[in-house]
């Protein structure tokens, strides 16, 4: 019997066989193979439609993914599948909100109150330089990625004691001791916390246990290949029912040829645990790609061929045959930078041949991509761009929650959730300045330290004035009676105008604005930063307002949030918000940043011994990593839709020194034809129209 919130969801037409059977398998734990362009989101969406059918309530079902832009396409695809009343309840989020979310609720069963903090990555860095009494950013930032791994291994202080490799992890190893005490003492945590604290709950509680396995009944996860130790420990404990009825409800789908990150602690190992641990797990491949031609996929099948398989699958498209994959050799960076801009020069003149489907027009630079293996090599690329007069867009680049405003005000919303964040609490007193120098702060730091109390607390302690001169403690009055001020109010404060007028008045009070104008020689740099903050503050208001949901996906059917209930999540939706604003411009991106992603026309820059796969001087070229960079030419080749241009220097660049250049062994596992690396532009298009003429033919077909 379908649950009363669930619309009548409408049969899955338009799905394939394979497809099919991965929505309607409901028996048993299921993994789905979802190569490239074979359209796995499509699966997990209707799967919900399926499980509402099936008498699950929409809140009961969790579909778990890894950013929020991924989050907010599974939420509108799901809205549009199932309707607004039976999508609003369902629980769509990344990994980490899910953890916030698991926190918020019973994190003070492990001693963790609801309103802690959130720190982001500068502010774990600030408590490691303090927690290792250094001022060096470097080794610090090392002191970060070693304790990170720890984390994602599942491994505290305690347990990072005993896999200590050398002097160096000893000395990480106890300032990941003290930094746990000044997490603890200013009840923070830090992204890795959000995965781990969870699972230490669920392992060690079992009445908690027992009612998140009753809150959340089925549990999709997407991208699985990409979960580290950790996330697959929490998505064991979400799913290992107590009742062997009940026990692996759960659809997860991946692919082990697109696992890329081994290097922030992914594995897709936990691919054939699944299997190990769930016997009687159903794997079900999805082997027909609906994005690319027959002959884009015919290279991504020979490159990834090469690497030793968990799971068999041979990707086809019905797409047409396609442009030949193009192999162009050029004399340096420079030379291959001007060929990638004549070749999008060339591809837009010949307008509606290549326009991507009926109607015809112009060739869109939003349909072009330049992909490389680091980031240093976009630099050329967006000089030879520049010259040409094409914008362009570095995937990757600042975020808008990066801009130091933009952290300043979010530090500030931090402070009004938990004033025991001392992080937030510095910046916020310091932002803009006002009379409270740093000796102050040292004095109360030293005070709050010797009374075992957060910075905010020790303010208003009775005996600070036996610490501090009256006028510094003064000062310090006057700030904390602002913020608890200020606190009270956005607490009572809701909807889009009520806290857009708090909000700003906030910022007069603080005279934020002329505090950005005193900052800056230019007065036009001065004026974007302010042009920024307004708006931040129209952002946060049409959350208050309920036109944007806490998870980062759009939505109608919010409810009114307080600025407090806001700012409780803002830490989160600053640190993974992706801004994907539709720009008209060309995209320089990373490989690793392009997974998930797809163009029209894709170009493969560099791909030389040494930059594709990479190998540094120091490095040995394992069988894994090679494995792994291999993937990685395989997510590149997939990410494009109708032509693919694969470049590859004869002589590059290397530190200072000019260096020949060795074809990438991938361009030869591709088993290009020669005679498909010739420039031959009457051939190309018409390619590019019997291509243009299979997908106005396949219209209709599944996407």
């Amino acid at each position: 019997m379908s649950h009363p919130n669930a619309a009548a969801a409408p049969a899955p037409a338009g799905l394939n066989n394979a497809q099919m059977e991965a929505v309607h398998h409901l028996e048993s734990p299921c993994l789905v193979i979802a190569g490239a362009g074979s359209g796995k989101t499509r699966v997990i969406t209707h799967k919900i439609a399926r499980l509402l059918q099936a008498g699950y309530a929409p809140a009961q079902i969790a579909a778990i993914t890894f950013t929020n832009k991924a989050a907010a396409e599974m939420r509108e695809r799901a809205r549009a599948l199932v309707g607004s009343r039976a999508a609003k309840p369902l629980v769509v989020c990344t990994f980490h909100a899910l953890g916030v979310r698991i926190l918020r609720a019973d994190g003070e069963r492990i001693g963790l109150k609801p309103q802690f903090s959130i720190l982001d990555s500068d502010d774990v860095l600030g408590l490691l330089r303090d927690a290792g009494a250094t001022t060096d950013a470097a080794t610090a930032r090392r002191w970060q990625w070693t304790i990170s791994s720890w984390k994602n291994q599942g491994l505290d202080s305690a347990g990072a004691a005993q896999v200590v490799a050398d002097d160096e992890e000893r000395v990480a190893q106890r300032v990941m001791e003290r930094y746990e005490e000044r997490l603890a003492a200013y009840q923070a945590v830090d992204f890795d916390d959000l995965i781990g604290l969870p699972l230490k709950l669920l392992r060690t509680d079992a009445e908690a246990r027992s009612r998140w396995h009753e809150t959340l009944r089925y549990v999709l996860i997407d991208e699985v290949q990409d979960t580290n130790t950790v996330q697959f420990e929490l998505l064991k404990q979400l799913t290992d029912h107590a009742l062997p009825e009940r026990r692996g409800k759960f659809t997860a789908v991946g692919d082990d040829d697109q696992s890329i990150y081994g290097w922030r602690g992914a594995t897709r190992d936990n691919l054939r645990r699944l299997a190990d641990e769930y016997p009687t797990l159903k794997v079900i491949a999805l082997n027909q790609n609906y994005r690319s031609t027959s002959a884009i996929l015919r290279a991504a099948n020979a490159v990834i061929a090469h690497n030793p398989k968990l799971f068999e699958k041979q990707l086809f498209s019905e797409l047409g045959e396609g442009e030949p994959v193009r192999v162009v050799e050029s004399d340096g960076e420079e030379h291959e930078a001007e060929r990638a801009v004549a070749r999008i020069q060339s591809l837009r003149g010949q307008g509606g041949a290549v326009a991507g489907g009926p109607g015809g027009g112009a060739v869109a630079l939003r349909d072009f991509a330049i992909l490389y293996r680091a980031n240093h090599q976009a630099r050329i690329f967006e000089k030879a761009l520049r010259k040409a007069q094409l914008p362009y867009r570095v995937s990757g680049g600042q975020s808008f929650f990066d801009r130091a405003e933009i952290r300043d005000l979010v530090a500030w919303m931090r402070l009004l959730v938990n004033p025991d964040d001392d992080p937030a609490f510095l910046r916020a007193v310091t932002t803009p300045k006002r009379g409270i120098g740093h000796q102050t702060l040292a004095g109360l730091g030293t005070f709050a330290g010797r009374w075992k109390v957060s910075l905010f607390e020790a303010l208003f302690a009775e005996s600070l004035g036996a610490a501090l001169p009256r006028k510094a403690v003064d000062g310090l009055h006057e700030f904390g009676r602002f913020v608890n001020d200020l606190q009270h109010r956005a607490g009572q404060t809701s909807g889009a105008e009520d806290a857009k007028a708090l909000l700003q008045g906030w910022l007069k009070d603080i005279a934020y604005e002329q505090h950005l104008y005193d900052g800056e020689d230019q007065e036009k740099l001065a004026a974007a930063r302010w042009s920024n903050v307004m708006d931040f503050i129209d952002w946060v208001s049409r959350r208050c307002g309920g036109e944007i949901d806490t998870d980062g996906g759009l939505t109608t059917e919010s409810e009114r949030k307080t600025v407090l209930e806001v700012a409780q999540s803002i830490s989160l939706i600053a640190s993974l918000a992706e801004r994907s604003e539709e720009q008209d411009v060309v995209t320089l991106s990373t490989l690793h940043a392009a997974k998930g992603l797809e163009w029209p026309h894709v170009m493969l820059v560099g791909v030389n011994e040494g930059l594709l796969p990479f190998k540094s001087e120091e490095d040995d070229m394992t069988p894994e990593r090679l494995e792994e960079e291999r993937r990685l030419m395989y997510v590149g080749i997939t990410r494009a839709r109708q032509t693919l241009m694969v470049s590859t220097l004869r002589r590059r660049k290397r530190g200072r020194e000019l260096v020949a250049g060795t074809p990438s062994r991938f361009i030869a596992e591709m088993k290009l034809h020669t005679a498909a690396t010739q420039e031959d532009p009457k051939a190309r298009l018409k390619a590019l129209r019997d291509a243009a003429a299979a997908r106005v033919a396949a219209a209709g077909k599944p996407a």
